[in-house]
């Protein structure tokens, strides 16, 4: 920003009473000749472009508070409305006409409008995404192609591709946005596939949320110079752990082991090693490797495959702890003591060699006594059970600091061949999860204490507290269930909100409360500032354990080789700082990204699982109310819709303030954490949507009263929709009938008394 822009703010912010036009300023300024005025105009022009300053109608300028304008990240619901989140403010909210040709994840300019919390978005700062995913459909000679983001579907799109392109209905195709608006000018880039082929469903929704399939040539080009072999002379300044007892713990089918742990017990309680794969010394800076890994941050788990963020030579190869061979690594080794505390902790460059690789599985089998699994692992002696005693006493000292345990268990799909899903089922948990979770944790924490001990610029792993207008809103949800969070929303701790979820944990409103207590914290964030992590307890916190999978850590590993273990490397904190936190901001948006897909994959799925159940009857809790129904989750993890207008017998008023559904006649109500019945009456696998009908008890007659109320709300389902006020659908069914026969009643008697009088 150049001098006389910086002025021009300073003056703006600091003189807000005058009406800030060109002439004003070139008097404010003793700018007096034409030549200051040309170039005062070229400035405010910039400055405008440039989204600095604002114009208004009198043409007077304004600074982005004056003018009342919020910057903020869009997000579009399936309706195609938009909102901005302000923090521990109310969202803003936008509907289809105000969003000018803004789309999802779109950084926007949005200004209030008078009617509150509506706004209308003035200026789009950058675009989310330049790509959109869609199925090629034909009509006649023809081409035309279908979005398969949802909050599209109303967009028109003008459909370009090249003479080489062969245009087959049910084809997925990536096309380029070559203009956005309406309507949306796209040019097809690449084919996915069929849409029935195995595996393009997903693939689909990888590609619309730009994770990339495939890595570019220039990084495939420098694996070849990787050599898949641990060499003598990469020993050199290492710490030699290969006669140490190190073991891989991962699920039964990953094939990137990333970490490996060791544990002694003596006098003073465990002495643990947590070894991570030095990915830092073959992944080097500003190579096609590591700005491919950048830009993908993360690797992405879904159903059927793992997109990752390194190539298979490397997570799968030469950077895998795999067992029976030298791997380079970082080592974290801590003293815990008896209570699991941390009782002193180094980290160092070293070589290692994982004696086995273990399963979660096999691991809990041994722990729980199963005979032939001890015997088949009999050489590694008690190794497990002194690894437990470790994990268990780290476990005890985080929940005595207030670490909360959210009680949420993940989905589980099994697949067949084609990829349909045939089994959905909540996964659990078992101890080895919990031992090598700890075992991260109490690492990741040691090497954030290490960063800071020595000035070290890093990334770090931090969780804020919950806002005050979130923790306000999830009270008042406790009161309704009969559990009280009586905690203040202003400076709540971790013991706190652990405290109250341990109270609660043997109710039958326990999973339901667990659950919107995850949705009331904040998100976690990759930031440059050791600000702490809320839901850990820890002050000091960072990812250190998984460069192969997500690049934050990564950084560390690299920031920890540049300002300790290494020799001869230009060292430059501020330059570090700028270009840390470029990185976390860029790995904050992924994460969430690559989250986005994740769920999105899940919910299709689920929703294909559904389809093969239509007409069946499950029990589930009521997750969410809204005007126009409720959300139930069904015990294997399916969550669908009751739509209200679906409810025989009653008209149902949404009570905001009780996030409740209330029935007008009988007074039933529907309310988050009860207990239903649903029917599955209809599953749409490319919205990822289930809907339920609700399965009300048997009464007396009701076999007659149903088939009335279901003529009734054909009737009404054809002049209104549920978004319709109650009371006007009673005035229009109930008030307008008796009306009309009375006004036949009316004319009858006149005509008859009129007959009567000519006599």
């Amino acid at each position: 920003m150049e001098e006389l822009e910086k002025r021009i703010l300073r003056y703006l912010q600091t003189e807000p009473r005058y009406k800030h036009t060109i002439s004003h300023l070139l008097e404010s300024f003793g700018m007096t000749s034409s030549a200051d005025f040309i170039r005062l105009n070229h400035v405010l022009e910039k400055m405008e472009q440039e989204y600095f300053i604002f114009r208004n109608a009198r043409n007077e300028f304004l600074t982005q508070s004056q003018a009342k304008v919020i910057e903020g990240r869009l997000s579009v619901n399936r309706m195609g409305v938009g909102f901005v989140d302000i923090e521990d403010k109310d969202s803003y909210r936008i509907e289809a006409p105000d969003l000018a040709t803004a789309m999802n994840g779109d950084l926007v300019l949005i200004q209030a409008l008078k009617i509150l919390p509506f706004a209308k978005v003035i200026a789009i700062k950058e675009r989310a995404k330049d790509t959109v995913v869609g199925t090629i459909f034909t009509k006649g000679k023809k081409v035309y192609l279908g979005l398969d983001d949802e909050r599209l579907k109303e967009r028109k799109v003008r459909l370009s591709y090249s003479k080489d392109f062969l245009p087959i209905d049910g084809l997925k195709v990536v096309g380029h946005i070559t203009r956005y608006g309406d309507p949306l000018d796209v040019t097809v880039l690449k084919v996915i596939g069929h849409k029935d082929d195995p595996g393009t469903d997903i693939a689909s929704i990888l590609v619309d949320h730009e994770i990339p399939l495939e890595f570019p040539e220039e990084v495939l080009e420098e694996l070849k110079s990787i050599s898949q072999e641990v060499h003598p002379s990469q020993f050199i300044g290492r710490k030699d752990l290969r006669n140490q007892i190190f073991v891989t713990i991962d699920g039964d089918s990953s094939k990137d082991f990333d970490d490996a742990v060791s544990v002694e017990k003596d006098e003073n309680g465990y002495h643990l090693w947590v070894s991570i794969a030095d990915v830092s010394s073959y992944v080097q800076e500003n190579t096609a490797l590591d700005q491919e890994a950048q830009q993908r941050s993360f690797s992405t788990y879904v159903v059927d495959r793992v997109v990752p963020m390194l190539p298979h030579e490397l997570s799968n190869g030469i950077c895998s702890l795999n067992p029976q061979v030298d791997r380079l690594t970082l080592t974290c080794e801590m003293q815990i003591s008896k209570q699991g505390e941390i009782v002193s902790y180094d980290v160092y460059p070293s070589v290692i060699c994982s004696k086995r690789r273990m399963t979660y599985n096999k691991v809990n089998q041994i722990l729980i006594g199963n005979e032939s699994v001890i015997q088949e692992y009999a050489d590694m002696g008690n190794f497990f059970e002194v690894l437990l005693d470790c994990a268990d006493a780290i476990r005890h000292q985080r929940v005595d600091k207030g670490a909360i345990n959210f009680e949420h268990p993940e989905t589980g799909i099994d697949l067949d061949e084609r990829g349909k899903p045939i089994h959905i089922y909540p996964k659990q948990r078992g101890v080895a999860e919990e031992i090598i979770e700890d075992c991260m944790i109490v690492a990741n924490v040691s090497v954030a204490k290490y960063l800071k001990e020595y000035g070290i610029p890093g990334i770090y792993r931090v969780h804020e507290e919950p806002s005050a207008k979130r923790l306000k809103e999830y009270r008042h949800l406790a009161e309704i269930l009969g559990k009280p969070f009586t905690l203040k929303t202003s400076n709540v701790q971790p013991k706190d909100v652990q405290q109250f979820l341990t109270s609660i944990q043997d109710e039958n409103s326990a999973p339901i409360l667990n659950m919107m207590m995850l949705r009331t914290m904040q998100k976690a964030r990759y930031d440059i500032r050791d600000i702490g992590h809320f839901g850990l307890a820890e002050q000091d916190y960072l990812h250190f354990t998984s460069p192969i999978r997500r690049y934050p850590d990564l950084i560390v590993h690299r920031m920890l080789w540049k300002y300790m273990f290494g020799e001869n490397q230009k060292k430059d904190k501020d330059w570090d700082n700028r270009r840390n936190r470029e990185f976390a901001e860029h790995a904050s948006i992924q994460e969430r990204n690559c989250s986005d897909a994740e769920y999105a994959c899940l919910d299709m799925k689920k929703a294909e699982y559904m389809q093969d159940h239509l007409g069946e009857y499950f029990d589930g809790i009521i997750t969410g109310v809204t005007h126009f129904g409720f959300f139930v989750q069904l015990e294997n993890t399916v969550e669908g819709l009751v739509q209200t207008r679906s409810i025989p017998g009653d008209y149902y008023l949404f009570h905001e303030d009780r996030s409740e559904l209330v029935g007008k006649r009988n007074g039933v109500v529907y309310r988050v954490g009860q207990s239903v019945k649903v029917k599955v009456v209809a599953a749409n696998k490319q919205k990822g949507n289930v809907d339920f009908e609700l399965v009300l008890p048997r009464q007396k007659g009701q076999d007659f009263r149903l088939k009335k109320n279901l003529e009734r709300h054909k009737r009404e389902e054809k002049s209104f929709s549920y978004w319709d006020n109650p009371r006007d659908r009673k005035f229009k069914f109930h008030s307008s009938p008796p009306k009309r026969k009375k006004e036949k009643r009316e004319s009858f008697a006149k005509k008859r008394r009129k007959k009567h009088s000519g006599h």
